[in-house]
């Protein structure tokens, strides 16, 4: 599918560059918050085909900073769909041969409902004035979005991350919609140590003058400086040291010696930088307080009466889980409790953890173990879906 027109950033929230499902007043979506938002908009991509039997449907969920351009050029950026080495023709998520969809998540800023949309009821962006969103409400909002594709059951939910979260939260609450699920470098609930850094980001931009309680859009600015140092301080949790020691070590960026001064001596330190710089031109402030907010309220075994197994309770869903030797944003513990929970559950379930120094990152990267890993398991569950090549 090739991407529509370019246009500004901050259009993509009403009017993206994808296709959009518009739910009126006759659908609302009720929240965990406790109320209901309505209309709505889930903006969305496709890429293959829906077979007659609508039965090779594969949901992509995407991580925080992520959107539905999983697999085409970006509008804002001009850049690949950002798992393009994972899904596309002939690639193991085979769009000859599946019929993919990545929605964008309520609450995001690239066309369906977030903080930077249209509040209909002001005729300004939305701003805090958007409900607090979670992960079940995203969830929500995509099965309505699955419902209006006349699709009954999904192959495979797949994602990592926050997106990870998504594929546990479909399992879950959505069982029998789902044939197989595919959660990566990812866990049931934040750790204090999460909630932390993500506090520490969203303080930062809240600290930011152009801020202006949330309504910087209505003001005609933004604020980039408080937004980057927060992606800086996130990325950092999804690389590994081993990882930042093999690419930059103590090496100095274009200077021989030392500065004695603030400036960027250090290739990590420009680094960072840039990736904090960049982001801001694709991202909402706003967006990035709610969706690191709704990871932080995950917690899967605190919606079960405390049992994490009874999240899955009966489950026929396949499950893969993966984890990254590397990862200390969702270390392998959390996915191996993950693991023991499903089993407990009675659920079918698999779990690969791949030997890797990059860190979380690993599950958007070229990992050769991981691509044999994700293609066993779909092209056997495919198998037993009876979808044959």
């Amino acid at each position: 599918m090739s991407a529509a027109r370019v246009k500004p950033r901050n259009d993509q929230a009403n009017e993206p560059s994808s296709p959009v499902v518009r739910f009126g007043a006759d659908k609302p979506l009720l929240l965990d918050a406790g109320v209901t938002l309505s209309p709505f908009q889930v903006a969305y991509q496709t890429y293959g085909e829906l077979n007659a039997a609508r039965s090779n449907a594969v949901l992509v969920c995407h991580a925080l900073t992520g959107d539905q351009h999983v697999a085409n050029a970006n509008p804002v950026t001009g850049k690949p769909g950002w798992w393009e080495v994972l899904i596309g023709p002939g690639k193991i998520i085979d769009t000859d041969r599946f019929f993919v969809i990545c929605p964008n998540v309520l609450g995001s800023c690239m066309g369906t409902t977030g903080p930077a949309s249209t509040n209909p009821a002001t005729g300004k962006a939305y701003g805090l004035d958007l409900p607090v969103i979670t992960v079940p409400d995203m969830v929500r909002a995509q099965a309505m979005l699955v419902d209006h594709l006349g699709i009954d059951q999904l192959f495979c939910v797949i994602g990592g991350s926050l997106g990870g979260m998504q594929v546990l939260e479909w399992a879950s609450s959505y069982s029998e919609r789902v044939f197989a699920a595919l959660p990566m470098a990812t866990g049931t609930r934040h750790s204090a140590q999460n909630i932390a850094f993500y506090e520490a980001g969203r303080q930062a931009v809240m600290a930011d003058p152009d801020w202006r309680g949330g309504r910087y859009l209505d003001a005609g600015v933004r604020p980039e400086k408080g937004l980057a140092v927060a992606r800086m301080i996130a990325h950092i949790t999804y690389l590994s040291e081993s990882a930042l020691h093999r690419k930059f070590g103590r090496n100095l960026q274009d200077r021989s010696k030392l500065t004695f001064s603030f400036d960027a001596d250090f290739q990590v330190e420009s680094y960072l930088r840039h990736q904090g710089m960049t982001f801001v031109d694709r991202f909402d402030a706003n967006s990035y307080l709610y969706l690191s907010r709704a990871m932080d309220y995950f917690d899967m075994a605190a919606d079960h009466g405390g049992v994490l197994s009874d999240a899955f309770k009966g489950s026929k869903t396949r499950f893969c889980v993966v984890s990254f030797t590397s990862d200390w944003h969702f270390p392998t513990e959390e996915s191996r409790a993950l693991v023991h929970a499903l089993n407990a559950s009675g659920a079918s379930v698999s779990f690969v953890e791949i030997e890797t120094d990059k860190g979380h990152d690993a599950f958007l990267l070229d990992e050769p173990e991981l691509f044999s890993a994700v293609r066993g398991f779909v092209d056997s569950a495919a198998r037993a879906r009876g979808l044959h090549r």
